[in-house]
């Protein structure tokens, strides 16, 4: 077991959790899924995040940092292992000289895809013991959460 997942344990048993330590430890149990499923193929978290962000658009170096929270260095440093990998392209901007866009190959498109499915799955699987009343509710609260924070 996991350090985070005898929290999760030990305060389920104990008492309800405050919506704080509610919201952190689920935040806990879906960074788990996003590093299991990225284990499966090799992948960090953050690259998980990258091939996600990249699904079905291309974006450029700054679009990506300010989405992965990252500084520009590190966004470059990110771009270039997944392109050692075969999972990204870089192209030059259309609008700017100076700007990089980055995109999936097919290669990243198939791994994105294929994350994307397990991913879905393996969360949908964290609320099995809810209704579909009580999962529609908890979606409707947190994208109005994330919705509130763009």
């Amino acid at each position: 077991m996991t350090p985070d997942h005898l929290s999760v344990t030990a305060a389920a048993d104990d008492v309800p959790l405050n919506t704080v330590d509610a919201l952190v430890q689920l935040s806990f149990l879906v960074h788990r899924v996003l590093a299991e499923v990225g284990a499966e193929k090799e992948l960090s978290v953050i690259q998980v995040r990258l091939l996600g962000v990249l699904r079905g658009r291309t974006a450029g170096m700054l679009e990506l940092a300010a989405v992965l929270g990252l500084d520009k260095s590190s966004m470059t440093g990110l771009v270039t292992r997944a392109e050692k990998r075969g999972l990204v392209k870089r192209s030059p901007s259309p609008h700017d000289g100076r700007a990089v866009l980055a995109s999936l190959t097919d290669e990243g498109k198939d791994l994105a895809d294929w994350g994307t499915a397990e991913v879905g799955r393996r969360i949908a699987a964290l609320t099995d013991g809810l209704t579909a009343s009580e999962r529609e509710r908890l979606t409707e609260l947190a994208s109005t959460v994330v919705l509130a924070h763009r």
